[in-house]
């Protein structure tokens, strides 16, 4: 698959219903794939076990249905990906990238849990697996929406996590052993994730993959400045009446709502989105609801 061709991805975690928060990072990416004629893909981070909630992708996938959201590809699911990420580790081991780690938490807590090196007491029977970040690994890259963004991930995070020590893989080493395989050349989702990108570069590079382009999202942020997402506020939006929601995350993307006046149907919504999108409209910054949105 040629890097050129623009393929895109949207993934969500099976953590609860679909809010008005995900719909935007959902519309907001979709949005950016047709505008270049690209593709894009829907893929289920299904890697933690422990956070999923029985039922909740199902229900996520037919909201997406509902707002004509489909995938053009064949839905992933990474729990159905152990070999794929279990090769990469195993490469990364080889090449002593990556070592394993029999610290806790606690007693990382003097170094502000950032590893450095190993402090651990005692070995556990089933170590996790980090990734070794030297002194100098800074990581600099230009978002498309932010600019400029630039973390010495070695000071500031440290030798990250790839393979948890309760066995289950870190969501760093799945999205970008996926991003590769998939073949994805921009990654489109919430400024929440912005953190996360130098780490996920450094991975990239240690496994020979490119690096896709990246551009994050506004945020929804409730009055009192808390992410959506993690209130009690983050109602699951009305999948039997999409369009209002549509229309709403419309306007948050910073579009101009006259376009999509008068539509009667998604199928028509979404045809007038893509005509009128406009990629320089977009908001930089976080979005705050009022009281009553939320």
């Amino acid at each position: 698959m040629s890097m050129t061709a623009y393929r895109g991805r949207f993934a969500p975690s099976p953590t609860g219903p679909l809010h008005a928060g995900s719909l935007l990072a959902a519309l907001g990416s979709w949005l950016l794939a047709r505008h270049a004629r690209g593709q894009w893909l829907v893929r289920v981070e299904d890697v933690d076990p422990p956070r999923t909630v029985p039922g909740a992708i199902d229900q996520q996938l037919a909201a997406l249905a509902a707002f004509g959201l489909g995938s053009d590809d064949a839905i992933v699911h990474q729990s159905q990906r152990d070999a794929l990420y279990q090769a990469a580790l195993d490469r990364l081991l080889a090449e002593d990238k990556a070592f394993a780690c029999h610290c806790s938490r606690t007693e990382l807590a003097d170094q502000q849990g950032i590893h450095h090196y190993c402090v651990a007491r005692t070995e556990r029977a089933r170590p996790a697996i980090r990734l070794r970040v030297p002194p100098g690994s800074v990581v600099a890259f230009d978002d498309g929406l932010r600019g400029r963004v630039r973390q010495d991930v070695h000071a500031m995070v440290g030798d990250f996590v790839l393979r948890r020590a309760d066995g289950y893989w870190a969501y760093q080493l799945a999205v970008v052993v996926d991003d590769g395989d998939q073949a994805i050349t921009d990654v489109v989702r919430g400024a929440d994730l912005l953190d996360s990108t130098p780490r996920q570069i450094l991975l990239q590079q240690a496994l020979g993959l490119p690096t896709p382009r990246y551009l994050h999202l506004p945020l929804l942020l409730e009055p009192d400045g808390l992410k959506l997402s993690k209130s009690a506020a983050a109602r699951p939006v009305d999948a039997y009446h999409p369009l209002p929601a549509l229309q709403q995350a419309w306007a948050q993307l910073g579009q101009d709502p006259a376009c999509l006046q008068g539509c009667r149907s998604v199928a028509e919504l979404l045809e007038r989105a893509v005509a009128g999108f406009d990629p320089a409209r977009l908001p930089p910054g976080d979005i705050r609801l009022d009281a009553d949105a939320c």
